[in-house]
């Protein structure tokens, strides 16, 4: 598990969760509310999303039911305090991969993502390749004209942000959000400086003008395929 979507609006549950899995190696977003929820898992970048079923704006089941009406495939745990088998059916039915009624153990999240994340790389996943680039992000891999690249794991991670978007112009905003969790306290200069690791790495001495990874002046970055 590299990226999590934790969406629950319980904030002391929010906190208890979050530092059980980021000490577990897990890189967490966290949203309160089911509308943001939504519109964060349907934009991609995670591995597995953690659905309350409660949550306002738009209820846990109803994200599950439409990312997967949407074609959406990340692995999907509910999590709930409804304890009756006709609601665990309703969730299933929804799209869910599994689910898990409140109160329950953390070491027993931390096996259910464990569970839903080696099943989900036990399916095929292709590649990413833009340009000269191509990345397995199951394993972790990038090569560079069939040479492979050593990254830092963030590097990597918003490397692959980039190349999930070739030609789009991603702001600095939308990298955090998606690489870092939005409760830890960065600022963008952190991802300028991710950017100028993978420009050295990268560009082979180019110019910045003629970097894989373009500027946008005052919007963001942008992952050239024709580079």
């Amino acid at each position: 598990m590299s990226k999590v979507l934790l969406v629950e609006d319980d904030r002391d549950l929010t906190v208890v969760v979050s530092e059980w899995l980021i000490g577990q190696g897990v890189t967490l977003e966290i949203c309160h509310d089911g509308i943001c929820g939504y519109e964060l898992l349907a934009g991609g970048g995670y591995d597995i999303a953690v659905l309350d079923w409660d949550v306002p704006g738009m209820q846990g089941v109803d994200i599950c039911r439409q990312y997967r009406a949407d074609g959406g495939s990340v692995p999907i745990l509910l999590l709930t305090g409804k304890g009756l088998i006709e609601d665990k059916m309703v969730g299933l039915e929804a799209g869910a991969d599994d689910y898990l009624t409140k109160p329950f153990s953390l070491r027993e999240l931390s096996a259910r993502l464990r569970a839903l994340s080696r099943r989900a790389s036990s399916s095929y996943q292709p590649t990413l390749k833009v340009g000269k680039l191509e990345m397995d992000p199951t394993l972790h891999i990038l090569w560079k004209d069939q040479s492979a690249q050593h990254l830092l794991p963030r590097d990597f991670a918003v490397l692959e942000f980039l190349m999930r978007h070739p030609n789009e112009v991603i702001s600095s905003q939308d990298i955090l959000r998606r690489v870092w969790s939005l409760d830890t306290e960065v600022s963008p200069d952190a991802v300028r400086t991710s950017i100028k690791r993978l420009r050295k790495k990268l560009d082979d001495g180019a110019e910045e003008d003629y970097s894989i990874i373009q500027t946008v002046s005052r919007v963001g970055y942008r992952l050239s395929a024709g580079m």
